[in-house]
């Protein structure tokens, strides 16, 4: 076990330092919130259930019954909460002759730093994991993928052709959410809300989306993604994403990306009686997932 004593900083046993840095910068805002839907939990894991509808209507002639049809249960995703945590020891004797423990070494917000990012990490990996297939949802498949299965067939949240971001690819993918079917073969158009993208996309996504006249052309055409209100909710940068080529899209179907929270990050105190230790933890339970691929598309770039 790390335990902090007069050695971690011996500087700061003695006056004299103008300051101690690196350890902390500008707060970064909080990502994760943006892109996935929090839902608040009080049980050990939170289980979705994927159902289907009716299908379609069938003609009845004359003088014949009418026909009945099933409405059964599909498969289960069971999403268990996980516990993250750090902590630090520092010795009694660190704590009496460190001269700058009130003013530089605020030790309980670098716990939250830390935490901080880690459920950054932990939920752009929903994402990062999204086009692999030893990380799959209740359906058996990965979360982006062209092999959904359904009751009438494979379905995809997977661009049809994978392709670096540009206005074009993203115009086939807004017109291959308004293909969707649901589990049963209806029609279900869905509209994108959300662009995410890696930092290296921004001012492309920039331009495309905020131009008055369509982006890097000679033409006099109006840009169609503004003028039409598509992405109303415009585009969010996430440093935490691997790919840099990857991008997506969050439609308006419900229960997609969702992050249920157990319990919020508590920040704890004690002392070693034996030693005069002082220790000081962080932690939090929760856990990211997918219920419904149709709430994101993907594509990993070309």
């Amino acid at each position: 076990m790390a335990v902090i004593n007069t050695g971690s900083h011996p500087k700061a046993l003695w006056p004299g330092v103008r300051a101690f840095f690196g350890a902390t910068y500008d707060a970064q805002p909080k990502i994760w919130s943006k892109i996935f839907e929090t839902v608040q939990s009080e049980k050990n894991y939170e289980e979705g259930v994927a159902t289907q509808s009716f299908g379609l209507a069938v003609k009845k002639p004359e003088g014949q019954a009418v026909s009945y049809d099933s409405h059964n249960q599909e498969w289960t995703r069971r999403s268990t909460h996980d516990t993250y945590g750090l902590g630090y020891v520092v010795t009694e004797e660190e704590l009496e002759d460190n001269l700058y423990e009130a003013k530089s070494f605020n030790r309980s917000k670098l716990l939250a730093i830390s935490m901080g990012e880690t459920k950054e990490i932990v939920h752009a990996n929903v994402l990062n994991r999204g086009f692999t297939n030893t990380f799959t949802g209740g359906d058996g498949v990965e979360l982006f993928s062209a092999a959904h299965p359904t009751a009438v067939g494979n379905q995809s949240n997977l661009l049809a052709v994978a392709a670096d971001f540009s206005e074009l690819a993203l115009e086939d993918m807004l017109i291959q959410m308004q293909d969707n079917k649901n589990s049963r073969g209806l029609r279900f158009p869905l509209t994108g809300k959300k662009l995410v993208v890696r930092h290296e996309l921004e001012f492309e996504v920039n331009r495309v989306l905020k131009s008055t006249l369509r982006s890097g052309t000679a033409n006099n055409d109006i840009n169609a993604l503004k003028s039409m209100g598509m992405l109303p909710d415009g585009y969010v940068v996430w440093h935490y994403l691997t790919d840099p080529d990857a991008w997506f899209v969050l439609t308006n179907a419900p229960n997609g990306l969702l992050s249920f929270q157990r319990r919020k990050m508590t920040f704890k105190q004690d002392n070693d009686f034996d030693t005069s230790n002082a220790k000081a933890k962080a932690t939090e339970r929760y856990v990211p997932d997918w219920n419904d691929w149709r709430g994101v598309y993907g594509t990993p770039g070309a």
